[in-house]
């Protein structure tokens, strides 16, 4: 097994599910906060958040992961509702492609070395939803529309941000 820092080489990325080439598709990938200040009204960024996502559903198109939809299900009062209400929108629910793990292991273990060097907080053992999130746009090609800037900004330098002004 390859330490933890160093990315997974024992399988190829074609045996993981990388696509073959970038998704020709200018699909913009929410964040989870992208839906929940979308759900809450009184979320400073509620009206961002619901342009972005008509925006780009009137564009090519809008889509979350699975990922996203089970954070948005944890926090939301009726969390059966979620998925289609999100679908109501417009916006497709996709599975994180196997290809992601090793782009979200690498980026996380680049995190778990930072946080260790400036506290002695432990960081959990698996990999923070954001770097799920952040590996599969980065795979696909796409842009990421998130409030949280920081993060996606130092683990995935090479996904366009789409965040709040």
């Amino acid at each position: 097994m390859p330490r933890s820092d160093e990315p997974c080489t024992a399988s190829s990325h074609a045996e993981l599910g990388r696509v073959e080439e970038v998704d020709s598709r200018a699909v913009i990938l929410l964040d989870t906060n992208v839906l929940i200040y979308a759900f809450a009204s009184d979320s400073p960024f509620h009206t961002w958040a619901r342009e972005v996502v008509a925006d780009a559903v009137a564009g090519e198109g809008a889509a979350i992961n699975a990922v996203s939809l089970a954070e948005a299900c944890v926090g939301d009062a009726d969390p059966r509702t979620v998925a289609d209400r999100v679908r109501s929108w417009g916006v497709e629910i996709l599975d994180v492609p196997a290809a992601a793990a090793e782009v979200c292991a690498h980026a996380y273990a680049r995190y778990l070395k930072q946080r260790s060097s400036r506290t002695t907080e432990s960081a959990p053992a698996m990999p923070l939803p954001d770097f799920f999130i952040g590996a599969h746009a980065q795979i696909m090609g796409w842009e990421l529309a998130t409030a949280d800037r920081g993060r996606f900004k130092t683990y995935f330098r090479s996904v366009s941000l789409q965040t709040p002004s």
